[in-house]
């Protein structure tokens, strides 16, 4: 299978997802989650990507991608048009956070959620110590570099989703190499949420 070769959180979400699902990908890069989702699980993909180069590895790997951007596009879609929509390593680069998750779970029956944790042991050692903006396996950019609008915590999301009524499904946090299973703030380098519509939260 495919899968085994994927990195982790695309792993994760890979085992979330049931075959035959429409997959929504926002921000799909170069389409390297949602081509073993197609080949696997035969589901029915769609992205949206920014970036020419990765629409074109996109093409290549045979995969359904329009151009443009998360926080435009997602009007045009109609109510529940998808089982999943994805938003993996890209919610830290969107402006209008609240109106990209409403939106995605407007048209998304579950929105899958992935982002690096800057509360990261490895984050507050850098800044406390160093002074300096942290750079991590997640982060790995430098301060004037960087696509990221917005430096988020696992707690942050937590208290987000609780603010907004959205109910978190699952949660998953990794580490470097495996899963973290206690003390995620802390602990976790990146972390994937489900989330739905809905008044209680895990």
């Amino acid at each position: 299978m495919v899968s085994e070769n994927i990195r982790l959180d695309h792993n994760i979400i890979y085992s979330i997802i049931e075959p035959g699902s429409r997959v929504l990908d926002l921000g799909c890069g170069a389409g390297d989650l949602l081509y073993p989702l197609v080949l696997d699980k035969q589901i029915r993909a769609q992205g949206i990507e920014l970036a020419d180069k990765a629409i074109q590895e996109c093409v290549k790997k045979g995969l359904s991608v329009f151009q443009g951007d998360i926080e435009n596009s997602l009007r045009e879609y109609p109510d529940h048009a998808f089982d999943y929509v994805i938003l993996n390593q890209s919610m830290q680069e969107v402006r209008k956070v609240d109106c990209v998750i409403h939106e995605a779970l407007r048209i998304g029956g579950k929105v899958i959620v992935g982002f690096p944790n800057f509360a990261y042991f490895k984050s507050r050692i850098m800044l406390f110590f160093h002074g300096r903006s942290p750079i991590t396996k997640s982060l790995p950019y430098l301060w004037f570099d960087t696509p990221n609008v917005r430096f988020l915590s696992i707690t942050d999301f937590k208290d987000f989703c609780g603010e907004k009524n959205i109910h978190i499904m699952e949660a998953h946090y990794m580490g470097e190499k495996e899963r973290v299973r206690f003390w995620p703030n802390l602990r976790a380098l990146n972390a994937v949420f489900v989330l739905a519509k809905g008044d209680t939260k895990a």
